[in-house]
């Protein structure tokens, strides 16, 4: 049987590269994180600096070692900071030692993405003022079966929890473990997670457009049915804002409904037409586009200008749109939209446009695409259902 081949659009490639790059982790640690070849990687980022070489000057031994200092004091504040957000519980008054015990025993085997302790015993009992010595004889006692399971489970959950930048509830937390082999029920995941103050970002309460619809020549050839027998015959878009200090920052998308993979993207500081053909010549360079393909946006000015409509035509794709203020008709769409916000937009702050393009870009390539379990996938990953489609059509 022939090993399964994976593709990568040349923006995964230069945002996987980017993290070697511009953060200075190994390519190793990168490589094993995104589940791919040491190798592979090591040619992309290559590559990369060869395309870069000019756009600034390389950091001085001492700058190097100066940012290795910073980049160690911020990693220890970071989980001085998590460790006690997630023990706040166990710090008032009347919480039992054996609790406070229980929390540093779960934590003691929380490993980084590079296979490191994340917290010391000796620190972790100077944060919740309790005894070393005492840890360690109460770790001596018997357990039950049910206590040994659920210490067991514990630094397992958390990790999947923090490798989904903490935005996994315990559905998806208890997919990725049934993927990993690990047999239980959501049930015991939940209690777990809320023993351990696990509490995946919620998104922000939104309010419901009630425009009158309005006549249009233009057809909604999707009337809400966003499902797809194969990649490239049905695809969704629309456009959103993100804040910078520096001002908005625009982003385009275009969804395949088959994967729900987002297959094309752009960002600018404004919204107008050139933007959304961009992301659509984008989808067209990287994914096997349908001849009759049909593409459904709302019925913004962009999307129904005569520019944007002669682009589609030109590239064999037929338009669809919804009807004017129902957000439902195009809800997939605006489902990513809930998602990179919720997860990502809302919980950092871009002092520059380049900031967020940066952040933004790396989120849809190097999670979103690649990692994130999609429900509506059976809890896989849209490169995963892309990759799996591939290689059933080269068995074929």
């Amino acid at each position: 049987m022939s090993k399964n081949r994976r593709s990568f659009t040349p923006e995964f490639k230069e945002e996987a590269a980017k993290m070697v790059v511009e953060t200075g982790r190994p390519v190793a640690s990168v490589a094993r994180e995104n589940g791919l070849n040491e190798q592979t990687l090591r040619n992309w980022v290559n590559d990369y600096r060869k395309a870069h070489a000019a756009d600034e000057p390389p950091l001085t031994v001492s700058e190097r070692a100066r940012l290795r200092e910073l980049e160690k004091e911020v990693r220890e504040l970071r989980m001085e900071k998590e460790f006690l957000g997630k023990s706040r519980s166990l710090l008032r008054e009347r919480v039992s030692v054996n609790e406070r015990y229980e929390f540093i025993e779960v934590e003691k085997g929380a490993v980084t993405d590079t296979g490191e302790k994340k917290y010391t015993v000796t620190k972790m009992c100077e944060w919740l003022g309790v005894s070393k010595s005492g840890f360690y004889e109460w770790r001596c006692r018997p357990k039950c079966a049910t206590a040994q399971r659920r210490a067991y489970l514990a630094p397992l959950i958390t990790k999947v929890f923090d490798d989904s930048d903490e935005t996994y509830g315990h559905r998806r937390v208890h997919a990725q473990l049934q993927r990993q082999g690990e047999r239980c029920t959501p049930e015991l995941i939940r209690s777990i997670m809320r023993e351990l103050g696990l509490e995946p970002c919620q998104p922000r309460p939104w309010r419901l457009g009630l425009t009158e619809p309005s006549a249009s020549l233009l057809p909604d050839l999707v009337g809400r049915d966003f499902a797809a027998s194969a990649p490239g015959e049905k695809m969704v878009g629309d456009i959103t804002y993100i804040p910078t200090w520096e001002g908005w920052v625009y982003l385009a998308t275009v969804i395949d409904c088959h994967t729900k993979g987002v297959i094309g993207w752009a960002m600018d500081d404004n919204y107008q037409t050139p933007l959304i053909e961009k992301a659509i010549r984008m989808a067209v360079r990287n994914y096997p586009i349908a001849r009759g393909a049909i593409f459904h946006s709302d019925r913004g000015s962009n999307y129904t200008s005569a520019q944007f409509a002669s682009t589609l035509r030109s590239l064999g794709i037929r338009q669809s749109v919804g009807r004017t203020g129902i957000c439902y008709d195009n809800s997939m769409a605006e489902s990513f939209f809930g998602a990179l916000k919720n997860e990502r937009v809302h919980r950092v702050i871009y002092s520059t446009r380049k900031r967020a393009r940066t952040d933004i870009a790396a989120y849809i390539e190097l999670r979103y695409n690649s990692r994130r379990l999609h429900s509506g996938l059976d809890y896989k990953a849209p490169n995963e259902v892309y990759n799996e489609y591939l290689n059933r059509q080269q068995a074929a």
